[in-house]
């Protein structure tokens, strides 16, 4: 079996995140299982000039959110994880008490319960106390928090390095190598 990974884009603002996750899997050969939260499909609009069908064709299978009886909802599934890129706060709250009321929350809570990896890059700022513990919480079980924070050694030149470098270090967590990291030198 190749590779799988479940793809998870929240309402967030971020969606160039989850977009590069799907087309660096894609160049990677990995077999990727998307799920959008509604939300998604409305921030897309203002951040991108892309289609939710142009998102949906980067994927290898779509998932409708409200589908809680998909493929993914169960830890029978085989996948090397989820990467859940942008990652809301209401979705890191579901995630973080196992009360979870779309597919996206509910795949997120089968892969920590089965101690596979969970990658949420978590898109807010400031954080307040409530988030920080939720965020500890979550650590706790097992997930990788990993805001999208950009590593300016890698001396991006434009945006689009930026998000390369942080979504490529976020699939390294998946012993992913996309290929197009700037890795550290020692000088």
């Amino acid at each position: 079996m190749a590779q799988r990974i479940i793809v998870g884009i929240s309402g967030a603002s971020g969606i160039v995140y989850g977009v590069r996750a799907l087309e660096l899997l894609r160049d990677s050969g990995v077999e990727t299982h998307l799920v959008m939260t509604r939300s998604a499909e409305l921030t897309l609009h203002y951040e991108l000039d892309l289609t939710t069908a142009d998102i949906h064709a980067l994927a290898s299978v779509v998932h409708p959110v409200k589908h809680v009886g998909a493929s993914i909802a169960s830890g029978s599934f085989l996948t090397a994880g989820m990467l859940i890129a942008p990652c809301s706060v209401r979705s890191m709250g579901e995630i973080a008490t196992g009360v979870t009321s779309t597919l996206l929350t509910r795949a997120a809570d089968v892969v920590l319960k089965e101690r596979r990896r969970l990658v949420l890059m978590v898109r807010e700022t400031p954080l307040h106390v409530g988030h920080l513990r939720t965020m500890t919480q979550l650590s706790e079980m097992g997930a990788v928090i990993a805001p999208p924070v950009p590593a300016f050694y890698a001396r991006p030149a434009s945006l689009d390095d930026m998000v390369t470098q942080t979504v490529g270090r976020a699939l390294d967590l998946f012993d992913i190598d996309s290929g197009r990291v700037e890795r550290w030198q020692d000088q």
